[in-house]
C-alpha cells in the first residue's frame, strides 16, 4: 500500500537506447487522435470526447485485469517461479477487501489498490524534503496516487505521468503554470491528463527529480515492491 520513492538524476539516459523504435510508432499518434483532416485540406481541432475516452479507459482496464487474472492462474498451475508473487498480491487484495480498507475503484484485485488513508499518505510525502525540493515529479496514474498528483501541481511543480495503455503517448507532462485553480483537480485524473497534458516520448529531454510508484506490496526493510503483475 505504500509508495516507493526513488531519487532520479539520469532518468532519460537510462531509457534512450530503447526510445527510437517506440517513438517511431507513437510520435504522431496523439496528433492523429486530436486532429482530423477536412475535405479542404485544413486541420481543425476536435472537441475532446470525455465520455468516449472514459469508456475506452474502462474497457481497456477491464481487459487488462482479466488478462492478469488468467496469467496468475496459469503461473500457479504451471508451478511458475513467479507464482509466489501472486500469492502475496492476492493476500493483500483479499485483506484490503475483507477489512474494508479498500476504496473505489473496487474490487481492488488486479489493481494498484486504493485504500483508506491514501490522501493522508500523500500529505506525509509532501512533508518530506525530497518532495519539497523536487521540481519535476513522476507519479503513476492510479487512483490512490491522485492526491500526490494534486499536491505536485498545487506545489508549483511539473508532473510527469505515464499514459495508461500508451493511448496518447508514452508519458504526459503537466505544468502547473499552464493550469488554473479550476482545472488542476481535473488534471489529476486520467481524463484530465488527456485534456491538459502534453504527450511526450522517451527521447524527450526532461530531468526528473523524484519518482512516486504505487504498489500492491512493499518490503519496509529493503524497499522491494510488487506491482499489480501487468
Amino acid at each position: 500500500m505504500g509508495f516507493l520513492l526513488q531519487g532520479m538524476s539520469h532518468y532519460v539516459s537510462r531509457f534512450e537506447r530503447g526510445a527510437s523504435w517506440l517513438n517511431s510508432n507513437l510520435g504522431n499518434f496523439y496528433t492523429r487522435k486530436r486532429f482530423n483532416l477536412e475535405a479542404g485540406g485544413g486541420v481543425r481541432a476536435q472537441k475532446f470526447d470525455e465520455a468516449a475516452f472514459e469508456a475506452e479507459r474502462l474497457s481497456l482496464d477491464a481487459a487488462a485485469r482479466e488478462s492478469m487474472a488468467e496469467s496468475s492462474k496459469r503461473d500457479e498451475a504451471e508451478d511458475d517461479p513467479k507464482a509466489w508473487k501472486w500469492v502475496i498480491r492476492k493476500r493483500i487484495w483479499d485483506l484490503l477487501e475483507a477489512r474494508n480498507f479498500a476504496q473505489n475503484p473496487r474490487p481492488v484485485h488486479h489493481r494498484i489498490p486504493n485504500f483508506v488513508g491514501a490522501a493522508a499518505a500523500a500529505q506525509k510525502l509532501a512533508e518530506l524534503d525530497v518532495f519539497r525540493a523536487a521540481r519535476c515529479v513522476k507519479v503513476n496514474p492510479d487512483s490512490p496516487q491522485k492526491q500526490v498528483r494534486f499536491l505536485t501541481l498545487t506545489g508549483g511543480k511539473k508532473l510527469l505521468t505515464p499514459q495508461p495503455r500508451l493511448r496518447t503517448g508514452f508519458f504526459s507532462v503537466l505544468d502547473s503554470s499552464t493550469l488554473t485553480p479550476s482545472t488542476i483537480n481535473e488534471a489529476c485524473t486520467s481524463v484530465g491528463v488527456a485534456k491538459h497534458g502534453r504527450p511526450i516520448g522517451l527521447d524527450e529531454k526532461i530531468e526528473v527529480d523524484l519518482i512516486v510508484t504505487g504498489s500492491v506490496a512493499v518490503d519496509p526493510t529493503t524497499g522491494a515492491r510488487l506491482g499489480k503483475g501487468e
